[in-house]
């Protein structure tokens, strides 16, 4: 197999049937400690450990709540609470919460312990709701002998790489470049990384799972059946059941890999590079992968040969192992780190922030290229990331899985903003900017409808508002969005496991109108 190379380019520029229940948070918390046990299978003296009340154990619950709360918009103290947080350790533990809280009428959230951009996984727009915690769930099986991983949802994609790189130096997985990207989201939302136009999405290699339903069944992919496998696979995890654990196939990768930098300003003709880069990134050899400002991944030789306007030069890269690409990817000095750091869940920074994303179906010309990077400067600080497709993502087709982005795309841009200031008049500013941009770009971008990427979660696109015609026609809005003609195949696959829509947040999947057998509650926007 070829070598890898890694190079960055930066320019400067439900109402269910069942008695009422007080929205007391005492209350609450004392109704699920008699529920969980009379929901379990066998006796468990551990119960009572895994719940956590704002009222009964309050330092303990502010403690597991911030744990994995990584962005700051979502940690104040106007944010939603919820009324308890439950942290299974056993299957049965979730089992139990899923039944106990349909039966006390209580919303769900389900946190698998990595990534939010906008905090629907502990935050909501229902007055009360619970999370449900997953991230003691991070056991992580890799087997070379069959090149499989069993890997759990509360797992991060650090330690995933870790532990296939503790077992092969020739085996990898191609999912996302931040160490502490949580699995189940990642997983269950598409997901990709630097090895998208070789090996496609993460979803492509996922090859079955575990899951527990509406009813507090375990299914894996014999028993939960296609449609259902299909749907949770790139349709988003949390609107059907809660994800326990994928199985994955792993990918072959060299012993050798390259990375570099190349550093360019407007002066220095950014927008010719980026209008060459447009036409050469989704048609050059597979292995290859070409990230403007975020990174681009090159054969050295063909960059020199399809892309010499660059100015690439052999002393520029650095040969290094894959997981030294995996740092390198996260921003660790390759000097000073050793690969022990993907274990350290917390290994990142946490900052406020807002995400937005576009997909490219024509090159933008020189003139829009221009316009664009005069707008980043006027705007202010929000910037753009080009993520190229083509290869793999080509060849694999838009209803194969959930997420139908595929052939057709030169590349996606994600809209990107972050700020440590907590000073509530700049995060209106920096939300702001962001929809500027956004705004400016609509000429740009994929219409009819305009595309979006669920994992880059963006809840200015739409949020499901009302209840049975209205639900669905708002969350028509944003759910054509991220996945265009397969929205409606979601929809009767997430009917026919969920009819009362009890599994359900401010952009989950809705069901059919008139099918639900009991009023779901209304949900607003969280802004």
């Amino acid at each position: 197999m070829s070598s890898l190379i890694f190079f960055s380019l930066t320019l400067f520029i439900c109402c269910f049937s069942c008695f009422e229940l007080s929205n007391g948070a005492s209350d609450i918390y004392s109704s699920f400690l008699q529920c969980l046990p009379a929901q379990s299978t066998q006796p468990d003296p551990t119960l009572s450990s895994i719940v956590y009340s704002s009222t009964s154990n309050s330092s303990s619950y502010t403690s597991v709540l911030q744990e994995y709360i990584k962005n700051r918009r979502f940690n104040t103290t106007s944010t939603p609470k919820p009324v308890l947080i439950i942290t299974p350790t056993k299957e049965s533990h979730i089992q139990a919460t899923v039944l106990c809280a349909k039966k006390l009428n209580v919303q769900i959230k389900i946190r698998s312990g990595g990534h939010d951009y906008e905090g629907i996984s502990y935050i909501s727009s229902e007055k009360t709701f619970i999370v449900l915690d997953m991230f003691n769930f991070r056991t992580i099986n890799v087997n070379i002998a069959s090149e499989t991983a069993v890997v759990q949802v509360g797992a991060q994609l650090g330690e995933l790489y870790y532990r296939i790189w503790e077992k092969s130096k020739v085996h990898g997985f191609p999912a996302g470049v931040c160490q502490t990207v949580g699995v189940g989201g990642h997983f269950s939302g598409g997901g990709y990384g630097t090895m998208l136009r070789k090996y496609g999405l993460t979803v492509d290699h996922v090859i079955d799972a575990r899951i527990v339903d509406v009813k507090g069944r375990v299914l894996d992919r014999k028993s939960m059946g296609e449609d259902l496998f299909w749907a949770i696979r790139g349709g988003g995890g949390a609107s059907y059941g809660v994800i326990i654990s994928y199985t994955i196939k792993l990918v072959a990768v060299p012993k050798v890999n390259t990375v570099f930098r190349v550093m360019k300003t407007a002066e220095e003709n950014a927008a010719d590079l980026v209008y060459k880069w447009q036409s050469v990134a989704p048609k050059i050899d597979n292995d290859l992968f070409h990230i403007i400002w975020a990174t681009l991944i090159v054969w050295w030789s063909l960059m020199k040969k399809d892309f010499p306007e660059l100015g690439l030069k052999k002393e520029d890269c650095i040969e290094v192992s894959w997981i030294e690409s995996v740092l390198y990817w996260a921003n660790f000095d390759l000097n000073t780190t050793k690969p022990e750091i993907l274990l350290d869940r917390h290994s990142d920074n946490v900052n406020f922030l807002k995400r937005k994303s576009d997909y490219v179906q024509t090159a933008i010309p020189k003139s829009g290229l221009n316009a664009i990077f005069k707008k980043l400067i006027d705007v202010g600080k929000v910037g753009l990331v080009f993520n190229p497709y083509g290869g793999r993502m080509n060849e694999v087709a838009s209803d194969a899985t959930p997420f139908p982005h595929r052939a057709g795309n030169l590349y996606k841009i994600q809209y990107s903003v972050n700020w440590n200031d907590e000073d509530p008049k700049l995060e209106k500013d920096y939300l702001n900017q962001s929809r500027v941009l956004y705004k400016f770009m609509t000429n740009y971008v994929s219409k009819n409808p305009r595309g979006a990427f669920l994992n880059y979660r963006d809840l200015d696109i739409g949020v499901m508002t009302g209840t049975g015609k209205n639900a669905y026609n708002s969350a028509e809005v944003y759910g054509e969005k991220y996945f265009m003609g397969n929205f409606a195949r979601l929809v009767k696959v997430k009917t026919n496991v969920d009819p009362d829509n009890f599994f359900r947040n401010e952009q989950s999947i809705p069901v059919l109108a008139g099918k639900s057998t009991s009023k779901s509650r209304k949900l607003s926007k969280l802004v």
